[in-house]
């Protein structure tokens, strides 16, 4: 009976040091794995920040002088930020028009108009949209100013159609 409970006291020690010794690099591996995947996570971040700014060179909000452009006169000083939505806004009323926007560049083909479907303010002088009307698309080079009266005036630079 002695002999049991040695057999029992031993085999219930090495199950205790299997067991401890099985959680304990089963943690040690849920960290590393952890430390590994935060690592990735974060080298994917940082390169989606730096191409995000890549991609955003060309924009008035991180162009800081097109930013001065507006704001150099204090008198007549504009937040650009306040009128880049008011552009926007501006620009795509035209696709209203029955002829579609003029300011795509392009002509009605037959009955389907071109209208301007994404726009981006590039800085304070210069915009480019895409247009399409459904089956053809294009983009555009547009040319913008800011009148006295706080409208707006476009004036298409080039446009290009692509190939169905």
């Amino acid at each position: 009976m002695k002999r049991a409970y040695l057999y029992l006291f031993i085999l219930s020690m090495l199950f205790s040091v299997f067991t401890y010794m099985y959680f304990s690099k089963k943690v040690a591996f849920e960290e590393n794995r952890y430390k590994n995947v935060s690592k990735k996570l974060r080298d994917s971040l940082s390169m989606m920040t730096v191409k995000f700014d890549d991609a955003n060179y060309f924009a008035l909000e991180s162009n800081q002088n097109a930013q001065n452009y507006f704001a150099n006169d204090p008198a007549n000083a504009i937040d650009y930020s306040e009128l880049m939505p008011k552009i926007t806004d501006a620009l795509m009323a035209f696709n209203d028009q029955p002829l579609g926007n003029p300011y795509t560049g392009q002509e009605r083909l037959g009955t389907v108009k071109f209208i301007i479907n994404k726009s981006k303010i590039l800085n304070h002088r210069w915009i480019i949209a895409d247009f399409s009307n459904g089956e053809i698309w294009g983009e555009v080079l547009i040319k913008y100013f800011v009148n006295d009266d706080g409208t707006f005036s476009f004036e298409v630079i080039q446009s290009i159609l692509h190939q169905k």
